[in-house]
């Protein structure tokens, strides 16, 4: 399903140049749960980005169920992204003004969706992450494990196969940061590729597989046992 070529992402600063990811070659399949694992500046939400097609290869080829995306306009990268990827970001991303439904609908009503087919998606999903009776909150007005629930009905609403989480309990208590966990795990059942960027190495070490990242490079590919 995703398969990285050699791709390296080089960012300008200043008058230097920084290599962020070097020759960077993998392979995830459908329903993979993967964590990738690192200090910071190793590499880890640069390559995150690039699956998420929120960033290209400074060289290399990115290949998405078959198709090469790299060579991808913006348009049409924009199309895959709405179309194929979910993001759950430590920090909600939540719009501030939408209430909880809202912002679950929000990718639907950009792809085009028809109101009925939105409003059952909403509810279905409201339903399935305990959020019916916070349907009209705002973000304000939920804790931090709602918002959460929220953001990944929000990045699940349009059925995507790829779920790209970056630190997504690094901002909640123990306690809901392993519910959240959960939650996201529940969806490598439904064939869901899950790829979880973590500083914790318990939260890690869950994943059936685990990509340890240093200074730009994936330094260990390990597969825990069934």
């Amino acid at each position: 399903m995703i398969e990285l070529q050699n791709v390296s992402r080089i960012f300008t600063v200043g008058d230097q140049q920084v290599s962020a990811l070097r020759e960077i070659n993998l392979q995830l399949g459908g329903g993979e749960y993967v964590s990738i694992m690192g200090p910071s500046g190793s590499g880890k939400s640069t390559l995150l980005n690039l699956i998420g097609l929120l960033d290209r290869p400074t060289s290399g080829d990115y290949r998405l169920d078959g198709g090469n995306v790299t060579e991808l306009s913006d348009e049409e990268q924009a199309r895959v992204r709405r179309e194929k990827i979910g993001f759950v970001f430590q920090s909600f991303h939540l719009v501030p003004r939408l209430t909880a439904a809202m912002n679950i609908e929000l990718p639907l009503i950009l792809a085009g969706v028809d109101a009925e087919e939105r409003k059952a998606r909403v509810r279905q999903l409201l339903e399935n992450y305990g959020l019916a009776d916070r349907a009209d909150h705002r973000p304000d007005q939920l804790s931090g494990g709602q918002r959460q629930r929220v953001a990944i009905a929000r990045a699940t609403v349009m059925q995507p196969s790829v779920l790209l989480a970056d630190e997504p309990t690094g901002n909640l208590d123990r306690t809901t940061g392993w519910e959240v966990l959960k939650l996201l795990e529940q969806l490598v059942e439904r064939n869901i590729t899950l790829v979880i960027v973590t500083h914790d190495a318990e939260i890690g070490a869950r994943a059936k597989r685990q990509l340890h990242m240093l200074d730009g490079r994936i330094l260990s590919d390990d597969q825990r046992a069934p």
